[in-house]
């Protein structure tokens, strides 16, 4: 995140200051000081409340190459809720309404509403390629889609999904069973892989990475799945 290398010459402090402040060490200031890093949301709080910013904010003006030259064409695209900032050719930043753990009922509730999804804090994330849909960002709320490897989903990760329509839900499913999906059902929203869709039973199988008796595998209703979204990007603390 080059913007933050700008806010912190500003501000006249160092890596190693700056690293203080946030609680990580130095080297992990100087990854976040590069393109395309992963900040965990926590540490993202944190750096926008000491330099007095959004977190919306610092991603908006995440528009300078290494040099300190801005991007070239910077188009900027917004629709239900979200926006799109292509920075670079292959580069856009999708900042996406968050759903936090403790505002899950909300959303299952009001996800319809248009005032209520503007009302939520935006989250930014760095990804290849874009598409016309809805994009929304959601706070994962345990540990079942964590199996302890990097494509895990540690609890309060944070995660990109891109909505699938229920018409699409079974050919998008099955081209690829290594997908991550975002759930809003009617009593949660969850994180899992579908493992299977039988059309005639309305049924979807879910499946957690996490192999603990208490994540073990259930099925669900598609009457039930208000929502559903392909998980395309994470940041993981």
């Amino acid at each position: 995140m080059f913007i933050l290398k700008q806010l912190r010459r500003e501000k006249n402090i160092s890596q190693t200051r700056l690293a203080e402040i946030i609680g990580v060490s130095l080297r992990t200031i100087q990854l976040y000081e590069k393109k395309d890093a992963n900040i965990p949301i926590k540490n993202l709080t944190k750096i926008a409340h000491y330099f007095d910013v959004s977190i919306a904010e610092l991603y908006s003006h995440e528009k300078f190459n290494e040099l300190g030259a801005k991007y070239e064409n910077i188009d900027i695209e917004a629709r239900k809720g979200h926006s799109i900032v292509k920075l670079a050719p292959g580069k856009y930043l999708v900042s996406a309404p968050l759903v936090i753990t403790t505002r899950s009922k909300e959303y299952i509730n009001a996800f319809e509403n248009d005032t209520f999804v503007a009302s939520l804090p935006k989250i930014g994330f760095v990804v290849d390629q874009v598409s016309v849909g809805k994009y929304m960002a959601f706070e994962i709320s345990n540990d079942s889609m964590d199996d302890g490897t990097v494509e895990g989903l540690p609890d309060k990760s944070i995660v990109l999904g891109k909505v699938v329509p229920s018409s699409k839900m079974a050919k998008t499913v099955g081209n690829d069973p290594k997908m991550l999906w975002i759930i809003v059902h009617s009593d949660s929203i969850m994180c899992k892989k579908i493992t299977a869709i039988d059309k005639n039973r309305k049924i979807i199988k879910c499946h957690s990475l996490n192999n603990s008796p208490e994540y073990s595998d259930f099925e669900l209703n598609t009457d039930e799945v208000k929502q559903l979204y392909k998980v395309i990007k994470r940041q993981v603390e």
